[in-house]
């Protein structure tokens, strides 16, 4: 693909108050259309997420408007699900004018206590379940301080008749999900991030012999920062080599070299993850040696088998090892370290294998796999170059996907060639 012109793609980055307008859209509608389901499948009436300025729940941005920005020192959000199957939802902390669109004001401060307030709202509703984010497994499900639990459980008091329960699975389940207009919008999302790779990846920025890796990965970062938008890690370039021990960071691009890339950026709030190779032409080459060409197709292929074991309801270990056992049997040395994504790079959702960690993973591994669900699929194949001495080559691919009517499909499309330089 011939790289764009960054200027292009800043002109395509809508201003801060479109941007707000969009997702205050999209939370309008998950509050209305996502939540009461996911309340129902996790047996939960009230589910009460409280958040203290500096001391965030990580759901609580994403069930506010774009105008706050933080908890403001005591934010307490209550979801109700009422005899309808709809869910109210209320507002008992600071009153804003941001959250009225969105929330019932249910608290006075004139008149009571902001703990006094819950209390009695929880009195009133006589919900059977209470659901509070705690959890030992799930850090997404894990945001109640322990000061603020320990003041919820004493302003509830031990005769409410009232049953808690976490609400983890809740948490991740609103996360992770995702809406019609949300997937389509992440489309182009993710091929804002493919341009900026793909110019990363362009004689415009990589002159062998004078650019260094980190060169490159810094460009990725500042035409992040200059289009309006964010890295929310620093990008990385490295270098295989035939030869000599990898290269470093600050090693200068020579031909004949193997260029992988990592970079992530955030839009409309939501988080991308991509990597893709590129090769160093030497003089007289057009496209890069047969064997480094069919590597990436082995990592083509991998990513085939992966996908296929996306099956909802399976865990993600049983789609992690099942996959990796398939690649084993087609004789591929294969490594699969795929995560969700979404409101956050590493989102919520099932784990499907680690980098440091091939095996089955407890609690976040046994997480099930959802419909409109989307996924960091991250992986790797390692392969034996004769060119190279017999010195092997790591093919790392990693492309956002999302899990929609019953298959994966790769947001702004995957690698199947090498970026030639």
């Amino acid at each position: 693909m011939a790289p764009g012109s960054i200027r292009d793609l800043k002109e395509r980055i809508r201003p801060l108050r479109e941007q707000a307008e969009i997702t205050d859209n999209w939370l309008g509608k998950r509050l209305q259309v996502i939540l009461p389901g996911l309340m129902e499948r996790e047996g939960i009436d009230l589910w009460v997420v409280i958040a203290r300025e500096n001391n965030e729940d990580p759901v609580i941005l994403s069930l506010m408007p774009a105008t706050i920005l933080s908890a403001r020192r005591r934010t307490i959000l209550v979801f109700h699900r009422n005899k309808k199957g709809e869910v109210d939802c209320l507002n008992l902390g600071k009153p804003d004018p941001g959250l009225n669109r969105f929330y019932k004001q249910a608290w006075d401060p004139q008149k009571e206590g902001q703990w006094e307030a819950l209390a009695r709202k929880i009195g009133d509703l006589r919900p059977g379940t209470l659901g509070i984010n705690v959890s030992g497994e799930f850090a997404f499900g894990d945001g109640l301080s322990s000061s603020q639990k320990e003041e919820f459980l004493q302003i509830l008091g031990t005769d409410s008749g009232v049953e808690i329960k976490s609400a983890a699975k809740l948490a991740l389940g609103w996360l992770e999900k995702r809406t019609p207009e949300e997937i389509i919008a992440y489309e182009g999302i993710n091929r804002i991030a493919h341009e900026i790779i793909a110019r990363a990846y362009s004689s415009q920025v990589i002159h062998p012999g004078i650019t260094c890796a980190v060169d490159v990965a810094w460009w990725m970062r500042q035409t992040i920062n200059d289009i309006g938008l964010q890295a929310w890690f620093q990008p990385t370039v490295d270098i295989q080599r035939a030869g000599e021990e990898t290269p470093g960071p600050d090693s200068v691009i020579l031909p004949g070299d193997v260029l992988h890339c990592d970079m992530g950026l955030c839009y409309l709030g939501l988080a991308t993850d991509t990597q893709q190779m590129a090769y160093i032409l030497r003089p007289g080459e057009t496209s890069p040696p047969r064997e480094i060409a069919e590597a990436l197709n082995t990592c083509n292929r991998l990513q085939d088998i992966f996908a296929a074991n996306f099956i909802e309801g399976r865990t993600g270990n049983e789609i992690f090892q099942k996959s990796l056992q398939q690649a084993g049997q087609e004789g591929i040395t294969a490594m699969i370290y795929t995560h969700p994504i979404g409101y956050h790079g590493h989102g919520a959702g099932p784990t499907m294998g680690l980098f440091d960690q091939q095996t089955f993973i407890p609690g976040p591994g046994e997480y099930p796999l959802y419909k409109d669900t989307c996924y960091a699929v991250e992986l790797n194949i390692k392969e034996k170059i004769s060119a190279w001495k017999d010195k092997e080559i790591m093919i790392a691919l990693e492309q956002t996907a999302v899990f929609t009517n019953g298959k994966v499909e790769y947001l702004g499309g995957r690698q199947k060639e090498f970026f030639c330089i």
